[in-house]
């Protein structure tokens, strides 16, 4: 091996060289603080104190985290507030930005907190805003509603509603309709995002259009407009191009990518996410790099280039899990199964579609869009509602003005007849939908017997016989699982059922569950000769949480031979006989399964029934009993055996005159 020395004066001249570049560097920052740090001074001391002003003030300055936190430094040391807002707002934005979700709500909460303090309002509506979109980016529907829906209402609110205050107003918009984006509420999402690109065509903001017309865009690719949602992508990235704005290419970029791959151009997709990855890469906003990773594994993917689709689809959702972007998230698995889907690992498959299939179920879940319904429907009435008083103090200001006291007293007159007759309509009105509650609380509590994960659960069943290519067992479990949801339906309709349409019911039910026993389940049923099961009616779907029990509470844990036997007898002249008899492990052991997995929830399956059997009864001449018994041989339990007696002679009731 041979060592090479260098003359000694090339080595002090690469030192030199290297000193001077260092020196260079240095001087360049120290003289960048230096001039923002006098700049800084000269914004305290013209003690600016709206939002805009500081915004415009400091310009790009704002992006610059060592600048922002000089000026906080600053602002503390001269108590001037607004510059302390400002600077934890922007490095709260930048902490987001890089998806560093915790740190940034942190600062962006110490600047709601000052604004409230200081009763500056328009830094409460920006920073309430920036904290709607950091729970978004996260997929947290409720809280980040909560505070866009505040933000908005703030705004509105104010009795000089300036420029500043509308684009406020038009980012609550923009945000509210990504919320329900996440939803899949299209319709609503697209009339939050007309209104807020109205308020940014009047102002004519670029950037504010690029970011509405790319979301357009998204609601006509979720509806498979793709040509429509192409047309907005390419308009909201000319926006971008015109401010340079490198995020927004990204997004514009990825958005045309997408439209890309599902009009079946792979090589069109790749040209255009490749430059993209990089600028994500340099933004590094993980946000937008895990969604960068996954389009580019996508296209890769319908390119057959299976090994670099692989890499880059598990890059992304490194990504997204690391930084809990859920959306993110669910994107990437539902390619990673594609990708196995086509490598013929079929279990790998499934497991991220089953995945991606139960994230999506969460954020898109019931919970969260009756909430989000019920927050937009009070928000419409808050805002009608000050309507409202606005209408009702120009009403006294006008009273207050006739000179006239007869005018006066008879417009005195008429205000008091509208408030009585108003107050007439609203106790009308509440004694309405208390009446109208009473009628539905039967049918609300009817469905609520069915178990939503059980539709979710059989869906996925036959799914899996279509994805193991067993067409036939598909088919036929997918007829009865339709005229399942058909019986349900029409059952959830009534209040009572014949006895022959809710074994049918039943029978099907099993036979649904029974996909997930993997048909280990024997099910029968049995009928006397005496039950005229075509006329006798009970309440519908009243035997279901029964089965449900002895289905996962008492067969699941079971190892061997299962079944479970429904009997229908007639015993008494008054009643007929219901028992479901199952060999599960019984009542005891389920019990201490129950509490070995935490699972505290307490059912309300059966005490709904029982309420329901109790109303059932108050229209017949016997009332209906239930037994639950244990069954034991020996002291081992051998399983459980539920007896219903329920009535099928009705009350007569006599007409009066």
């Amino acid at each position: 091996m041979k060592l090479y020395i260098l003359p000694l004066n090339t080595i002090a001249l690469k030192l030199i060289t290297l000193l001077i570049c260092c020196s260079l560097g240095s001087t360049t920052l120290a003289q960048n603080n230096t001039n923002f740090s006098k700049i800084a001074d000269s914004l305290i001391l013209i003690n600016y104190t709206t939002y805009s002003e500081l915004d415009n003030a400091i310009k790009r300055d704002k992006y610059d985290t060592l600048n922002m936190r000089l000026l906080e430094q600053k602002s503390i040391e001269q108590n001037y507030v607004p510059g302390q807002i400002f600077a934890n707002i922007m490095l709260g934005n930048q902490y987001r930005n890089k998806s560093l979700f915790e740190k940034s709500e942190n600062l962006l909460n110490k600047a709601l907190t000052l604004s409230r303090d200081n009763n500056l309002v328009d830094y409460e509506i920006v920073s309430l805003n920036m904290l709607g979109v950091i729970y978004r980016r996260q997929a947290i529907v409720r809280e980040a509603l909560d505070y866009h829906q505040e933000a908005l209402r703030l705004a509105e609110s104010q009795s000089n509603i300036n420029d500043a205050y509308l684009k406020s107003i038009a980012v609550s918009h923009n945000s509210m309709g990504n919320i329900y984006l996440l939803l899949k509420e299209y319709d609503l999402a697209l009339d939050q995002f007309n209104k807020s690109l109205e308020i940014e065509k009047k102002a004519n903001n670029k950037l504010g259009l690029a970011i509405n017309y790319n979301n357009i865009g998204i609601i006509y690719e979720a509806k498979d407009s793709l040509d429509l949602a192409l047309k907005n992508y390419k308009i909201s990235l000319d926006y971008n191009n015109q401010i340079d704005s490198k995020t927004g290419k990204v997004i514009s970029n990825n958005s045309i990518g997408t439209i890309y791959l599902k009009q079946n151009k792979p090589d069109l997709a790749l040209q255009t996410i490749i430059p993209t990855v990089a600028l994500a890469e340099e933004l590094q906003d993980q946000f937008y790099i895990a969604w960068a990773y996954i389009n580019l594994g996508w296209a890769q993917n319908e390119l057959n280039q299976l090994q670099n689709a692989k890499n880059n689809l598990e890059k992304g959702l490194k990504a997204a899990e690391n930084y809990n972007l859920q959306s993110m998230e669910i994107e990437a698995k539902h390619q990673l199964s594609k990708l196995y889907e086509k490598l013929g690992n079929t279990n790998k498959a499934l497991q991220y579609y089953k995945e991606a299939t139960i994230l999506d179920n969460e954020i898109t879940g019931e919970n969260n869009s009756q909430y989000v319904n019920t927050l937009r429907m009070r928000y419409e009435s808050e805002k009608k509602n000050n309507q409202i008083l606005e209408l009702a103090k120009d009403k006294e200001l006008l009273k207050v003005s006739l000179e006239n006291g007869k005018k006066t007293a008879i417009l005195i007159l008429l205000g008091l007849l509208a408030i009585a007759i108003a107050a007439f309509a609203f106790y009308r009105q509440r004694r309405l939908k208390s009446e109208k509650k009473i009628l539905t609380l039967e049918q609300d509590m009817l469905r609520n017997q069915m178990n939503p994960h059980f539709i979710f659960n059989s869906l996925n069943s036959i799914k899996l016989y279509i994805i193991n290519n067993e067409k036939e067992n598909a088919v036929y479990y997918l007829n009865k699982f339709s005229k399942l949801i058909r019986k349900i339906l029409i059952a959830s309709t009534e209040k009572e059922i014949t006895l022959k349409d809710e074994l049918e019911t039943m029978d099907l039910y099993i036979n649904i569950e029974n996909i997930r026993f993997s048909n280990q389940i024997n099910y029968n049923i049995t009928v006397e000769d005496a039950v005229d099961i075509e006329n006798i009616k009970i309440p519908s779907l009243v035997l279901q949480p029964f089965l449900e029990n002895a289905l996962w509470h008492g067969l699941s844990a079971k190892e061997g031979d299962k079944f479970i036997s429904l009997k229908v007898s007639k015993t008494e002249r008054n009643f007929i006989t219901i028992s479901i008899t199952d060999n599960g492990i019984g009542r005891e052991a389920s019990n201490k399964i129950k509490q070995e997995k935490l699972m505290k929830q307490k059912s309300l399956g059966i005490e709904i029934t029982k309420q329901r059997l109790e109303n059932f009864s108050k229209n017949y001449t016997e009332n209906y009993s239930m037994i639950i018994n244990d069954l034991y041989e020996g002291h081992k339990a051998t399983g459980t055996c539920v007896i219903l007696k329920l009535p099928i002679i009705p009350v007569v009731k006599l007409k009066t005159a």
